[in-house]
């Protein structure tokens, strides 16, 4: 059946629509979502030439999804569409604006406000493309996504107000319709030739599958919260405390071969997180041998959101800490990887799943780690490319060795171990039809641990194939 599903409506949506970058954007990467590049911008000298020489972008997205859930749970599909628009202007004196919006219809779905009769539990992923808030809401979903003043100098700028940004702790996690936005001011110092330095402060949030902007502890608990360390109800949402977010981070080229990054990420009154991560590679003729290494560490902040520890994001005195290292060979078209993370078990992990998606090597596409201490996650990639760099394929791999899913003190969403398996496969078209691209992805999660005859713990989670086929047009 799955097979079927796959054939029928994955290849050809491949051969009659769709840039490689179709749908996820890696974390090392500035936010390309409309494809638009700032050193474009021409400098002016007056206000009006300078809106006249403003740049509109557009951006039509059609994206399905399809979750197949063992037995007799419920089955879901959800067909979305939409469309934006994106405008920015030129500079005048460094300065320039830009605003940006987005809208989205239902076009054909599941009930996805009707939960599973046998666990009561909700949709998961085809929810998400609409309006997590409100089941119901088919058709007046938009948003307002951008609306900023940045100022250009160089290779350095700063901007304030409603932009994307992608970070390895709050970015794009663009897997749905429209990505997560953020409220505040930023940064980016690139004066020197082997240093960048990037960061700020930011006030509110609107997290991917919603239509809001919040501020940043009335955003988090937005998403399903689990449970807490007791294995009760998690009761955070609503009631946590924060004035506001702070970044940075710190980029260095050491050399041809090695490059450094280093990252400080702090919610004010609720958790701090720092980050530091080597990358090498070294090249020889068509081979490049790349590996890295990441440590991040995670303690609690003031009183975790609250000074009723039932109410708090994080328990006072929670820590948490995880390594990883990567090691790959790309010769040619073919790139190969394997990658390994561990999050020990000093505590759970802890990050607002409504600002980002992890930034482990070890992240596939429709699954986080975040909420778990305890982790051992392998995985192994294989990715091929045509030459002209039209047609783009992976096959990825991995085991998930979590927390037994009764160990609430590390295993926040009663996820059980799992293998999973991602076929991803992305064509571009060129020529007359540049702009027009494409995605499938077909995802397969299966159980290892126990679940005591509890389906709460299977179904959306484990024993299960998702389907996703993605069609973007840009101008």
């Amino acid at each position: 059946m799955i097979l079927r599903y796959f054939a029928l409506v994955l290849f050809p949506a491949l051969f009659l629509l769709t840039e490689v970058k179709a749908q996820h954007q890696e974390l090392n990467e500035k936010p390309s979502i409309w494809k638009r590049n700032n050193d474009t911008l021409n400098e002016s000298g007056t206000l009006a030439e300078a809106f006249r020489k403003g740049h509109v972008h557009g951006h039509f997205r059609y994206f399905f999804s399809q979750t197949n859930n063992s037995g007799d749970l419920t089955d879901y599909h959800a067909h979305a569409g939409g469309g934006g628009l994106r405008y920015e202007s030129g500079k005048f004196h460094g300065f320039h604006i830009g605003v940006s919006g987005f809208f989205i219809y239902n076009l054909g779905s599941s009930d996805l406000s009707i939960p599973d009769s046998s666990t009561m539990s909700l949709n998961r992923y085809e929810l998400g493309l609409f309006d997590i808030e409100n089941p119901h809401n088919g058709n007046d979903i938009d948003r307002l996504e951008e609306l900023y003043i940045a100022y250009s100098r160089n290779k350095s700028n700063l901007s304030f107000g409603k932009i994307l940004i992608n970070t390895p702790f709050i970015n794009l996690q663009d897997g749905r319709m429209r990505p997560s936005g953020v409220q505040g001011a930023w940064f980016e110092l690139a004066e020197w030739e082997n240093v960048r330095v990037e960061g700020g402060y930011l006030t509110h949030f609107s997290p991917r599958s919603t239509t809001k902007w919040y501020r940043g502890g009335e955003s988090i608990g937005i998403y399903p919260a689990g449970v807490d360390p007791s294995g009760a109800k998690s009761l955070y949402p609503g009631h946590v405390e924060s004035k506001g977010t702070a970044l940075l981070g710190i980029h260095v080229k050491t050399s041809e071969t090695i490059s450094l990054q280093a990252w400080n990420f702090t919610i004010d009154n609720v958790l701090n997180s720092a980050l530091i991560q080597a990358d090498f590679e070294r090249k020889a003729g068509n081979t490049s041998f790349i590996s890295a290494a990441q440590f991040i560490r995670q303690d609690a902040f003031g009183n975790g959101g609250s000074d009723i520890d039932s109410l708090a994001y994080v328990q006072q005195g929670n820590e948490a800490m995880t390594f990883g290292v990567k090691a790959g060979l790309s010769h040619g078209q073919w790139l190969a990887e394997i990658n390994y993370n561990r999050i020990t078990a000093h505590g759970r992990y802890l990050f607002p799943r409504e600002w980002g998606r992890d930034p482990f090597f070890t992240f596939m596409s429709r699954e986080r780690n975040e909420g778990f201490g305890d982790v051992h996650a392998t995985t192994a990639r294989i990715q091929w490319k045509q030459k002209n760099g039209m047609l783009k394929a992976s096959l990825t791999g991995g085991y998930f060795s979590l927390p037994d899913v009764r160990n609430f003190a590390l295993n926040k969403y009663g996820m059980p171990s799992y293998f999973q398996v991602n076929l991803d496969i992305r064509y571009s078209f060129t020529g007359i039809l540049q702009g027009l691209e494409a995605q499938g992805l077909l995802v397969w999660k299966g159980k290892s641990g126990e679940v005591y005859d509890n389906d709460r713990y299977v179904i959306n989670k484990v024993d299960m194939s998702l389907i996703n086929v993605v069609v973007n047009y840009r101008f």
